[in-house]
């Protein structure tokens, strides 16, 4: 299955098909265990990958920079400076230079499309690394992450409470409609994802186990839910009215009344971070107002945050290998 993601880029996530969505996660899963047993394959051996991030990273970054190296690869990471797309060089340009000089492009972006016309070009496979529209390497792991606690996916139900525009929800919608899982969205009035995308991908889904569910209504969206995802209300880049935005999601904080509403006591706890979950931030004590879950909830048991931050390096691993 790996030699058929041959050369592919991962853009959105739709170019890979259920099966190699899976096989994506199941060697992941494999990486991690050898990862843990100190065995390293380093079948990326004399490879070198260029990372740039256009806008800030912490575990995409890293997680692509220790994958590589974990394989016998070289990470090379450049600032926007240096690659100018479309301002002081034409992106196609580059793009052709890069597939010269390198095995693999990652790219952290505003825009989807500037990533679309560098996997174009590049003749190399180029990465996501996220875009505002999309997070392809975060629903990698977040499914990993609930494969690995044992919840089988097609079939699953995963609530997601937050905004439902976000580059995290259309990556998850991506995903669950490639390997059959009960996705509920579950917003506020004005923050539903568009019905044309829901509709497009229910439209193609690839399991009868599919469903996307947006709802308003918390109790609706979190009952009988497998995992409930948390992620942050409002963004920390901009300037954004931020206490009239957060005033949107009262009502939608994760705290241990809203785990309750699922009626299932081994229900996991998931964020994609950054995570707003005490006043040990500076943007918290400014803006308490959106906090979006609670440390209870956060650092407690079932919680499986940090793992999902982990198998970011995991499932990024297991895309190089597979598409190099």
């Amino acid at each position: 299955m790996s030699n058929s993601m041959k050369g592919m880029s991962l853009i959105t996530l739709e170019e890979f098909s259920p099966e190699q969505v899976q096989a994506l996660l199941s060697q992941a899963i494999e990486l991690k265990r050898k990862k843990r047993a100190r065995i390293f394959p380093r079948s990326l051996a004399d490879r070198n990958f260029c990372m740039i991030f256009q806008r800030p990273s912490c575990r995409t970054r890293t997680a692509f920079a220790i994958a590589a190296a974990d394989e016998g690869a070289q990470a090379h990471a450049m600032s926007p400076q240096e690659i100018r797309f479309g301002s002081g060089e034409s992106i196609k340009d580059i793009a052709r230079v890069l597939g010269r000089m390198f095995d693999g492009i990652a790219i952290r972006a505003y825009d989807t499309p500037l990533i679309e016309e560098v996997a174009e070009h590049a003749g190399v496979p180029v990465w996501n690394a996220l875009t505002e529209q999309h997070h392809p390497t975060q629903a990698l792991a977040d499914f990993m992450t609930l494969q690995e606690n044992g919840i089988a996916l097609s079939g699953a139900k995963m609530a997601y409470v937050g905004e439902g525009k976000a580059n995290v929800v259309t990556s998850l919608m991506v995903a669950a409609a490639k390997l059959g899982v009960e996705l509920r969205v579950v917003t506020p009035k004005g923050h539903h994802p568009e019905p044309s995308l829901v509709d497009r991908l229910l439209g193609w889904r690839h399991n009868d186990r599919t469903k996307i569910v947006v709802t308003s209504d918390m109790r609706e969206g979190l009952l009988g839910a497998d995992a409930v995802y948390a992620d942050m209300w409002v963004p920390m880049e901009g300037n954004w009215d931020i206490p009239a935005m957060a005033r949107d999601f009262r009502g939608y904080q994760i705290n241990r009344e809203a785990m309750a509403m699922t009626e299932n006591p081994r229900a996991l706890f998931l964020h994609c971070m950054p995570a707003q979950h005490n006043l040990q931030t500076e943007f918290a004590r400014k803006h308490p107002e959106a906090i979006e879950a609670t440390d209870e909830v956060f650092d407690g048991p079932l919680s499986r945050a940090i793992d999902q931050a982990e198998n970011r390096m995991h499932t990024i691993k297991a895309l190089m290998v597979s598409t190099v």
